[in-house]
């Protein structure tokens, strides 16, 4: 009895070990991974991302334009962000993007870029495709 546990010792050793290598294996590729996701910037794929300019125009599109100082929140649950123009509130425009992270531009006058989508509760409801500093 005693000479077969010797014998499987280096059976489940080796099994420890394997499983062992797995694990960090993975932890590295995905520690690089994540890194390389944040030097990229924060957009789709093949988006153009820096301090100043995010986004990317498609030349077959007519996109709706405007331009104001961007900020945080909705309209009842419609955009996450909203562009606060000249005229009062009846003429913000609120905002979603599936191309640009608009956070990386909040408290900043901007100029963006999109098409306006249909909605119940927002005056003027845009997804941005392009976002620009102005000032």
């Amino acid at each position: 009895m005693e000479s077969q546990r010797k014998n499987v010792l280096p059976f489940v050793i080796g099994a420890f070990l394997v499983v062992l290598a797995g694990v960090v294996t993975a932890w590295v590729l995905s520690s690089k991974v994540m890194n390389k996701n944040e030097t990229s910037g924060k957009g789709a794929p093949g988006v153009k991302v820096t301090s100043t300019e995010a986004g990317k125009l498609d030349p077959n599109i007519k996109y709706d334009t405007a331009e104001g100082m961007l900020k945080e929140g909705g309209a009842n649950g419609e955009g996450t962000y909203h562009l606060e123009r000249e005229g009062g509130v009846s003429k913000n425009v609120y905002l979603t993007s599936s191309m640009v992270d608009l956070n990386l531009f909040t408290g900043k006058k901007v100029q963006i870029w999109g098409e306006t989508l249909a909605s119940k509760k927002a005056g003027w409801l845009m997804d941005v495709a392009k976002i620009q500093v102005t000032e």
